[in-house]
């Protein structure tokens, strides 16, 4: 019997074995034509799959002798391919996906809250590796993102200065993510584009997430979530070298290489680079240099280890607004802030940072359903912004009317007494944190997660001579007592990465403090999808600590009183396939949100006295409809949103007597804001080759209520409080609340590519300085509308493929922006009706102080990949 039983075994084998057939096949680019590696084929209804080698060619076994071949790649529109025998089913070509990743993110993805990680759709631009590397030129992120629906990109007046507003809310209230890790300033939620110069040349791909978005952390994401992921372990060997020259004398230079992953299962990379330029505006000039180490370790196929350090060194002077007619006079570069110093340019504003990223990255696989990602990360800020001191510092005029620092010089050692230098405001800081992050799937359709976000910031903040051009002003604080500044910190990135000035605190005036914010969150989400619907909920806790030393006003340094604050945000959602190319979905969500460290007290710098009104929680609604269409040649994504932003506060400081020193200090609480629009993209492909892509965002955001103000001076005595009425139902300033836009990218032939991008601006309304009360005197006429605006820009590329194999890479770009030169108002600090009798611009009174937009510019660029 046990014989019959081995031989009834072996009979089934062979049938089973005989009834398997063989499909094989390569899937390809359909842009380039190059193999996918890693693509993925699965057999339609079952678990069977395979993925291609490095050819891209693959071969899977089937049981049936019909079917259909699902084929995916991250980045690409996925593609079904029937087969009705075995055999070879050809070349296959996939399409890139302009809202997807361009590559594969290997390392820490448990931690980088992507749309893909998540079946219930959100409002979602990808913008790939490939535009970015083509669109950056000589500009920063914002520029790049500006096609993107409800953005709207400022370019400011020097190198890294740049802004960014997502559905009328600035960069402190979009959260920004460099592969999970959060990098707003823990204080403020600034971001400084400087700071990050470099990131882009290493970046595979930025996601901008508007309004609630896929996040799980407990982050500043009132207007949405931009996560930038970049290059960590790269698979094959390869770099790049590139070169750019652009306007005003622009020269960039980086080059980039990865070793791939050895067989040893160790992968390093490491990209370096320098630029420099004279900047757009009149003394804008700057330099700085990027670099990139990554070491990887794949211990084996359940543990991946990744370390890497990065920064991006700089200094380069800045330009203020300006009136309008002083642009209109002096020229569109205008700029009253710079001069000549021994023979050299010198900037009257100069900001010079350094900001070294170390992050450390784990990923495990546990099992096939469980995996564990962390990331535990340092950051060390070193940098300030230096400007001038005195309040005769702007008399000192050559016979061009710039600045004559040679002559102040001059006067400074003629006179000791006389007080104009160049003043550093030097904001540091040590920060370290950690992201772990455990995914669960129970099976086909429950997966669960959870985790956890803790940092630890330590501020430093003062004021101290970064050039005392021959001066030796004379102090007193409550902490040193009576002494003269006899050092200058200067503005170098590298040398103020080690050193911050004396201990003892006397080469430091005006303010001298330091603060320590600690952050513990738990964040966890539960979603079941099936393939008609995903439902998902989602939830957050949080405690932040505050406690801020000041060396300053007091005899010895005193510790203020330590805030904490719990915070928490809950999120739900569901989406409907009404068929395979046909998705709605619905989301929601609340977030109550700590307040800023700066809005905590009466007047930040001066005093640890606590604001009465500073402890509370800010509390954001948010609510978005959306509606997905995709197929091979067209995507549509609409959606609507409303959000409310509900005790907001906003602090400000006064020089009333003109001394370059802080006398009044105002906040304003219970600011609400409303931001309710509509938005529309659509990606095309009519022909092989040619993409044509268009947006158009319509919102309405507006103050609503009024806004209660008190005003300090520097001994934190109240001098007036009240409610500023004329807020109520004024329009939310310095973002178009109308964008439109259309691009284009045609492949033509044999390796030459042009694309164009046409921007549209409208509805875009001055700033409303709520801590101000300027504004009454304009009859409650609330916000100043400026003028509409449009931008059209051209790019070229040629690329050729040399070398034995024709493996490597020479491409040429050509980018011009702005390409009519239009003269434009990017947004205003003031907002000043034009009365009978004003100089006017169209329409806008000249008087007013504004941010123009950049004219013609260009960059011209060589890459070689290899």
């Amino acid at each position: 019997m046990k014989r019959m039983y081995m031989v009834l075994a072996a009979f089934l084998m062979t049938a089973m074995a005989f009834s398997q057939e063989t499909i094989t096949g390569t899937i390809l680019d359909g842009e380039t034509s190059d193999p996918l590696p890693g693509a993925s084929i699965v057999v339609k209804g079952t678990t069977k799959g395979a993925t291609t080698d490095f050819d891209g060619k693959f071969t899977l076994s089937v049981t049936d002798g019909s079917g259909t071949l699902v084929i995916s790649y991250l980045g690409y529109v996925t593609k079904s391919v029937a087969f009705k025998s075995a055999g070879s089913i050809g070349s296959v070509t996939l399409e890139p996906d302009a809202q997807q990743l361009g590559e594969v993110v290997v390392v820490g993805s448990g931690v980088i809250d992507l749309a893909e990680d998540r079946q219930t759709p959100i409002a979602v631009t990808t913008v790939t590796a490939a535009d970015i590397e083509q669109k950056t030129g000589n500009f920063d992120l914002p520029e790049v993102l500006k096609s993107t629906p409800s953005v709207q990109n400022v370019k400011g007046g020097g190198f890294g200065d740049g802004q960014m507003y997502l559905r009328g809310f600035d960069q402190t209230n979009t959260a920004f993510l460099l592969n999970g890790q959060p990098i707003n300033g823990v204080e403020d939620g600034k971001m400084y584009w400087s700071n990050w110069t470099g990131v882009l040349d290493i970046a595979n791909a930025v996601q901008v997430q508007r309004g609630l978005g896929s996040s799980k952390l407990a982050i500043s994401s009132v207007g949405g979530t931009v996560n930038i992921v970049t290059k960590t372990v790269d698979l094959k060997e390869g770099g790049f070298v590139k070169s750019m020259v652009g306007n005003d004398d622009y020269l960039k230079t980086s080059a980039y290489y990865s070793t791939g992953l050895m067989e040893n299962g160790w992968a390093f990379s490491a990209l370096l680079g320098h630029w420099q330029g004279d900047g757009y505006m009149q003394g804008a000039k700057g330099q700085g240099q990027t670099y990139f180490l990554s070491a990887g370790y794949k211990l084996n196929d359940n543990h991946i280890f990744n370390f890497l350090i990065t920064g991006a060194p700089q200094w380069h002077g800045s330009a203020g607004g300006a009136s309008i007619s002083d642009y209109l006079d002096k020229g569109r570069r205008y700029n009253d802030w710079w001069g000549y110093y021994k023979g050299e340019e010198y900037a009257g504003g100069r900001n010079y940072y350094h900001k070294p990223i170390l992050n450390l990255s784990w990923d495990w696989k546990i099992s096939e359903d469980s995996n564990l990602s962390t990331v535990a990360y340092a950051s060390f800020g070193r940098g300030g912004f230096a400007y001038p001191e005195g309040r005769s510092f702007y008399s000192f005029r050559d016979a061009n009317d710039l600045i004559d620092y040679d002559a102040i010089e001059a006067n400074n050692l003629a006179n000791p007494d006389a007080d104009n230098y160049v003043k550093s405001s030097i904001n540091s800081h040590n920060w370290f944190g950690l992201v772990a992050n455990y995914e669960k799937d129970f099976n086909e359709n429950l997966s669960f997660n959870v985790g956890v976000d803790a940092r630890s910031y330590n501020g430093i903040h003062f004021r101290t001579a970064a050039d005392l051009m021959g001066a030796t002003p004379t102090y007193t604080s409550g902490y040193s007592g009576t002494y003269n500044l006899t050092k200058s910190l200067g503005y170098n990135p590298w040398s103020n990465t080690f050193k911050l000035t004396d201990t003892d605190h006397t080469d430091r005036f005006s303010y001298d403090y330091e603060e320590v914010i600690n952050y513990i969150g738990m964040f966890t989400q539960l979603e079941y999808a099936t393939d008609n619907y995903s439902v998902y909920a989602q939830g957050a806790v949080s405690s932040q600590s505050h406690v801020k030393t000041d060396y300053w006003n007091y005899a010895t340094s005193e510790e203020a009183e330590k805030i904490t604050n719990p915070g928490f945000n809950a999120k739900l959602g569901g989406s409907y396939n009404l068929n395979e190319d046909n998705i709605v979905y619905a989301n929601a969500g609340y977030y109550s949100r700590q307040p800023f460290h700066d809005d905590l007290f009466t007047n930040i710098r001066s005093s640890n006295e606590l604001n009465p009104f500073g402890d509370e929680n800010q509390k954001i609604t948010g609510l978005e409809l959306g509606y997905n269409f995709k197929s091979e040649f067209i995507s549509v994504n609409a959606n609507v949103y409303h959000t409310i932003w509900d005790n907001r506060i906003l602090s400000s400081a006064d020089d009333i007597d003109g001394d370059s020193v802080s006398d009044e200090f105002t906040q304003s609480s219970g600011i609400k804001e409303i931001h309710q629009g509509v938005e529309l993209e659509v990606f095309t492909r009519p022909v092989r080759g040619l993409k044509v892509n268009g947006f158009v965002s319509i919102g309405n955001w507006y103050y609503d209520g009024n806004v209660e103000t008190r005003t300090y001076d520097i001994n934190d005595v109240l001098l007036s409080s009240g409610d500023i009425a004329y807020v109520n139902d004024a329009k939310v300033g310095n973002a178009a609340q109308i964008t439109a836009g259309a691009n284009a990218f045609w492949n033509i032939a044999g390796g030459f590519s042009a694309d164009a991008s046409f921007n549209y601006y409208d509805n875009l309304y001055a700033n409303i300085d709520l801590t101000s009360t300027e504004f009454e005197t304009q009859d409650n006429r609330g916000s100043l509308l400026l003028p509409s605006y449009t931008n059209v820009d051209l790019g070229g590329t040629y690329k050729m493929f040399v070398g034995k194999e024709k493996d490597k890479s020479l491409a040429f770009r050509l980018n011009i922006n702005n390409l009519f030169d239009e003269f434009y108002i990017e947004n205003s600090s003031t907002s000043n009706y034009a009365e009978a009798g004003d100089d006017t611009w169209k329409g806008v009174n000249t008087s007013n102080r504004v941010d123009l937009g950049y004219g013609l510019t260009w960059n011209f660029s060589i890459r070689y990949n290899f």
